[in-house]
């Protein structure tokens, strides 16, 4: 019988776990999570008509495997609330819409955006030149700051790309890498000397299908249903990996607490930085190409307040906040505004977002100091009281930064990984941070280590 161990129990790993059950119909599979709870990241509580997500709260739906993934799962998936369709940018304490005809995060409805206060008319002016910019030749990596800034101006960057881009990554667009993040911006500048040009050439999107969607109880549901769909796998919850050694007939994962577990095949669907620490032995080199991948902190506080308590309607999804303003501060969502069903009538339900890298460690920060950073913050909206309740959810360095040179170290780490047959990576550290890009992950190493598998028995 074929044995294969899937560590990390995130969705990327329990995709992993799932496709290897379809792809090898007679493995016996093992799935070690550090914590009781799995999906990771992906947290749903729900509490008296409440719906609160701990991170994520929808998924791309461009991106085929978030959607797949619901659709064989039988979820059904909701839009945001089109009657609320606008966002905003925090400049001070005021809030600006953003405009429309935005592609991805790029303006490319002019008109739109000079009825926009978001820009001055000299950053408009400068934006609208773009097509005059004469392309840079073919070469190295750049940052998406000096990208943008070069291509569409500093103030563009600063007021428009630079809080999107953050409200992703949650990095710093100083040392972010465009190759890593958004390429297809740097092939439509090569291509067609212009983005915005590039962007015009591109067909009309098809389809009437919303840009983003969730299941309609929440991401949460999404992990239950994964779950209820293993067939055959063990779960060892709340135990931790300690290492990763190399038999003669495979591999052993060493568990804190537990039984070692042998196995033919290994899927690490682990943030990078605790992939390194099992793989320290096994290849040192590895080891440390993964160790390098940088991290970010975020906290996210969600507040409670009935609806007579706020002052400012609700009317949109949330706002973003530039780094430029110096706030701990990264976006506001309204998640009653933006989702159906997420509080009881008469209430009203919103997210801070906080903690920037490179800035200071926000998971550090005590409840109460949460919640008043996300109070003081939510005073631009009227809400002087008290919340009825509130949800802290701290997740100490837990995003991966895509920072300059990080393609080439996913290189040299999917090189290194050709020396170890039967051991695959997933997760978001390598090549996308959605939901979407970690399902593909999770299943991708779930291929590699079945083709690995085949071989050997071949």
């Amino acid at each position: 019988m074929t044995r294969v161990a899937v560590v990390g129990g995130g969705i990327a790993g329990l995709a992993a776990a799932r496709r290897l059950e379809a792809l090898i119909p007679d493995a016996r599979l093992v799935l070690v999570e550090r914590s009781e709870r799995l999906g990771g990241k992906l947290r749903t509580e729900r509490e008296d008509g409440f719906v609160v997500e701990g991170a994520a709260d929808s998924f791309l739906s461009r991106k085929p495997r978030g959607v797949g993934l619901a659709e064989e799962l039988g979820l059904e998936l909701v839009g945001r609330r089109p009657e609320h369709s606008r966002s905003f940018v925090r400049i001070g304490t005021e809030l600006h819409r953003l405009p429309e005809g935005l592609t991805g995060m790029i303006p490319t409805d002019l008109d739109a955006l000079a009825e926009s206060a978001l820009l001055s008319t000299a950053g408009r002016e400068r934006l609208a030149r773009e097509p005059d910019v004469p392309p840079e030749p073919a070469g190295g990596d750049e940052s998406i700051a000096s990208f943008v800034s070069r291509r569409l101006g500093a103030e563009a960057y600063e007021r428009l790309v630079e809080p999107l881009m953050t409200g992703i990554y949650g990095g710093d667009g100083e040392r972010l890498s465009l190759e890593a993040t958004f390429p297809n911006l740097r092939a439509l500048e090569l291509e067609h000397g212009s983005v915005l040009r590039g962007l015009a050439a591109q067909p009309a999107a098809s389809g009437s299908d919303p840009p983003f969607v969730t299941p309609r109880g929440g991401v949460g549901e999404l992990v239950s249903a994964v779950v209820a769909s293993l067939a055959r796998t063990t779960v060892v919850a709340g135990r931790s990996a300690t290492a990763l050694e190399r038999r003669a007939d495979g591999f052993r994962v060493v568990i804190h607490g537990a039984e070692s577990v042998t196995a033919d095949g290994v899927v690490l669907a682990l943030p990078a930085d605790a992939a390194a620490r099992l793989l320290g032995d096994l290849d040192a080199g590895l080891s440390e190409h993964l160790g390098a991948i940088p991290y970010a902190s975020s906290a996210v506080v969600t507040l409670a307040f009935a609806t007579g308590d706020v002052a400012r309607p609700l009317e949109g999804y949330g706002y973003v906040v530039p780094r430029a303003q110096g706030s701990d501060v990264l976006a506001c969502t309204w998640s009653s505004s933006k989702w159906e069903g997420r509080a009881p009538s008469g209430f009203e339900l919103v997210r801070v977002y906080a903690g920037r890298f490179g800035g200071r460690e926000v998971t550090a920060d005590t409840d109460p100091e949460l919640v008043a950073l996300a109070r003081e913050e939510v005073r631009l909206l009227g809400v002087t009281a008290e919340p009825e309740r509130t949800w802290i959810h701290r997740w100490p360095l837990a995003m991966p930064q895509y920072v300059l040179g990080h393609p080439e170290r996913v290189e040299r780490i999917e090189a290194a990984l050709e020396r170890h047959s039967g051991l695959a990576l997933a997760g978001a550290a390598y090549r996308g941070v959605g939901i979407p890009d970690c399902i593909h992950s999770g299943e991708e190493a779930a291929r590699a280590v079945a083709r690995s598998l085949a071989r050997v028995a071949g």
